[in-house]
């Protein structure tokens, strides 16, 4: 269920969770900086790969803005480094194999699939502005034109 404190304008809830080489990260560890907190269902999938990829052919772009960029999803520390590694992604990826963050955003949803229900992980990004605070929100984003509207955004 969405936590109704996940809006525009609301301080982003907070988590501290491993990264792609098992360190923890913590969101209040980048106050004072722009955030985009990117959600996807699976490392390895074809828009996870084609929405990472398009994140880190705009890295440059992203961090003249002085915005951090994290990816998050529901598979393995060591499932994350493979996908970083094999797609030299240079961007964070982060971990949270328990769902604590995923629920926190309101993100993991029942979602269907050629008429089958699932629970699983709805693409949304996050833009938490330099206080903390959630900016905008995209939800059931469609991976084609999201990284360079996000950048327009920002």
């Amino acid at each position: 269920m969405a936590d109704s404190s996940v809006a525009v304008g609301k301080k982003a809830p907070s988590f501290s969770i491993p990264d792609q080489d098992g360190n923890q990260v913590s969101l209040a560890d980048f106050i004072g900086q722009t955030v985009v907190l990117y959600f996807y269902p699976k490392d390895m999938t074809p828009g996870c790969t084609q929405q990472a990829c398009d994140f880190q052919e705009n890295s440059n772009k992203l961090k003249r803005k002085n915005t951090v960029v994290f990816g998050i999803s529901r598979d393995s520390v060591a499932r994350h480094k493979k996908f970083q590694e094999k797609y030299n992604l240079k961007f964070t990826l982060l971990s949270d194999e328990d769902g604590v963050v995923c629920e926190k955003y309101g993100v993991w949803k029942q979602k269907s699939l050629y008429g089958k229900k699932f629970m699983g992980i709805e693409r949304t990004t996050f833009i938490i502005n330099k206080n903390g605070k959630i900016e905008r929100i995209f939800n059931k984003v469609k991976v084609k034109g999201h990284v360079e509207s996000l950048i327009s955004e920002l």
